[in-house]
């Protein structure tokens, strides 16, 4: 099942090329919204018109949770304030936060990643989702229900918490979809234990991110709940949850968006591409 299906199913070829197109769009941007890029940049000898494609993203220099850290709250904004619709900040992090703040057209596009998740785990315009992340600056709850509305989905905004609830809603509203990190599924499935609960008939698709698990954990919670379980992937960083990817039905992966996000796995003392079949670290 597909949400954009032209975008999703795109030949190979012209991809890298809209790759490169949006590359270039994008460095120029940076380059003229903010002058900590433009610094970077030119400290290297390096302008916009260097970056010609994907070829020539070893020129770009990498930032780091430091670079963010020492720019919070808004440093880093390549556009007037004025613009900003939404801030959202890291679950994880110690010290300083990292905060992303979003326009209309980065709501729009979190939106359209996060409708293709729902889209490749099997769910319909018109079918039921729970979501239980909460709804604040950690942009599980918000991503969830920015992609549930992009897809024409039937939301239900529980938040996190409230076990007896949330279960009590998937059984009186026929729930067929549960984003959530997955060891609140777990505690779904202890609360029924402890209850009696024998099943929940309805639900059949279960989102997880924000949390890794294993192999093991995901036959656990889809033994446990009678679901099919999908990992999403995505970070305050880079947009939020579901933005650069998730697995499809298969789950032997998670599927990059690459009209929207470019990966590199590269040496982590050299910053270069590795060769396919190496280790080495993720860069978006």
């Amino acid at each position: 099942m597909y949400h954009q299906r032209s975008m999703e199913t795109m030949d190979r070829e012209e991809l890298l090329k809209l790759q490169d197109e949006r590359l270039r769009r994008t460095v120029r941007h940076a380059y003229e919204g903010n002058i900590f890029y433009r610094t970077r940049m030119e400290d290297l000898g390096i302008s916009p018109q260097d970056i010609r494609g994907v070829e020539d993203l070893s020129l770009l220099p990498m930032m780091d949770k430091d670079d963010l850290r020492r720019h919070y709250p808004l440093g880093l904004c390549c556009v007037d304030e004025s613009r900003i619709r939404e801030v959202h900040m890291s679950s994880g992090s110690t010290g300083t936060p990292v905060m992303n703040a979003y326009t209309e057209g980065d709501l729009a596009q979190w939106a359209e990643c996060m409708a293709r998740c729902y889209a490749m785990a099997g769910m319909a315009p018109g079918d039921r989702v729970q979501i239980t992340p909460t709804f604040g600056l950690f942009n599980g709850g918000f991503g969830f229900f920015h992609g549930a509305r992009e897809r024409g989905l039937f939301v239900v905004p529980t938040g996190s918490g409230n076990t007896a609830r949330q279960v009590k809603m998937i059984r009186d509203l026929k729930v067929k979809g549960l984003g959530a990190v997955v060891s609140y599924a777990l505690r779904i499935m202890e609360y029924m234990e402890e209850h009696g609960i024998d099943g929940l008939p309805s639900l059949k698709v279960g989102i997880f991110g924000a949390e890794a698990f294993s192999e093991g954990m995901r036959e656990k919670v889809e033994k446990g709940l009678g679901i099919e379980a999908f990992d999403i992937y995505g970070m305050t960083e880079t947009g939020g949850v579901g933005t650069t990817g998730m697995d499809c039905p298969d789950h032997c992966g998670i599927h990059v968006w690459e009209d929207h996000y470019i990966l590199e796995i590269v040496d982590p003392v050299t910053g270069k591409a590795v060769p396919d079949g190496k280790e080495g670290e993720v860069v978006f």
